[in-house]
């Protein structure tokens, strides 16, 4: 193992306290890979973003909302116990992967969807990539370089549900065309010398090979099949409202049309959540968040080729599009 920083307490340092929850640190989106070996370059996992906190006597998997889902990610919670230290903070990523080793948000879903009971809990993985607090040590001040050093002796080599997320060495531009070729969503880069903050902010970049965002909906057009869904309805954040942003009317199956309309007509609202009027629309209580793969903006900012990827709720998600923060290009 390589020396340790001088950074790091000495051994008879005070403990730090350990965070009951840490703000997690998001990725700005960029238009192309920044340059430089200060940069490290992962995958950018679509899945839920978790925090697993390991404590004497219990284990917490927290979502990046801020909820406790512990029972939803019990194989996870299991595994973090077989680590082999008391107190650890990992941030990373749960997902499942497709046959070819991609991770897939919709089977993620589907996952949690089922009963504990009716799923393999094995399926449900966890990649780390990043340390934020190991036995008493508070790793946030640290530079990433050093955070990471001290993660891969714990989690290299694992093939259980909890893995390392691997850095890859090469070219930022190299790495973002394999990985577009490969049907991947994108690239992470994040800078070797920054401590952890948490917020968005341009020490961690993503670059995707097409935009994905959380659009809170709205309502929706029923379709002329019986009992199906024509189009979702979707609004984005804007200051403390939601204005409507377009809608979304590919990306299901028949069954999983019929499905979610089932489950939307169970929060049903008298009326529009948004400055809206459309003939025949049936509004929702906005409760729900859908994940809508997207090409561009319209200029009068209306999604573009939108696809329907999944849903998650909205009590959970930290993440809805927020028009006031996010540039918008056509």
């Amino acid at each position: 193992m390589a020396r340790a920083s001088s950074k790091e307490p000495p051994d008879n340092s005070p403990p730090d306290p350990m965070p009951s929850r840490v703000e997690p640190c998001v990725a700005m989106l960029v238009d192309k890979p920044p340059k430089g070996p200060q940069w490290a370059f992962e995958v950018k996992w679509d899945g839920y973003r978790l925090a697993v906190h390991v404590e004497p006597g219990r284990v917490r998997v927290i979502t990046r909302g801020g909820y406790d889902w512990t029972r939803r990610f019990a194989g996870i919670a299991a595994e973090a116990r077989q680590l082999g230290h008391q107190s650890m903070i990992l941030d990373g990523e749960a997902v499942v992967l497709d046959d070819k080793g991609r991770s897939d948000f919709g089977a993620l879903q589907r996952a949690l969807g089922r009963k504990p009971s009716l799923h393999d809990p094995r399926e449900i993985l966890f990649f780390a990539f990043d340390l934020l607090y190991l036995d008493g040590r508070d790793l946030r001040k640290f530079p990433f370089r050093e955070r990471r050093r001290l993660l891969e002796p714990i989690i290299a080599g694992r093939k259980g549900v909890i893995r390392l997320s691997e850095e890859v060495e090469t070219d930022g531009e190299e790495f973002f065309l394999v990985a577009c070729e490969h049907g991947l969503e994108g690239i992470i880069a994040k800078h070797r010398e920054k401590s952890y903050h948490s917020g968005r902010g341009d020490w961690w970049q993503k670059i995707t090979c097409r935009r994905r965002d959380s659009f809170v909906i709205v309502g929706y057009e029923p379709s002329t099949v019986p009992g199906a869904i024509g189009r979702l309805l979707l609004a984005a954040r804007k200051g403390d409202g939601l204005v409507y942003v377009g809608g979304c009317g590919t990306g299901w199956s028949n069954l999983e049309s019929v499905k979610l309309r089932e489950l939307l007509d169970t929060i049903r609202a008298d009326k529009p959540p948004v400055a809206l009027r459309r003939k025949g629309a049936v509004f929702v209580r906005p409760l729900l968040v859908a994940e809508i793969e997207y090409r561009a903006w319209t200029e009068d900012g209306k999604l573009r080729h939108a696809s329907f990827k999944g849903i998650r709720e909205r009590a959970d998600d930290a993440n809805v599009f927020a028009l006031d923060r996010e540039q918008q290009s056509g």
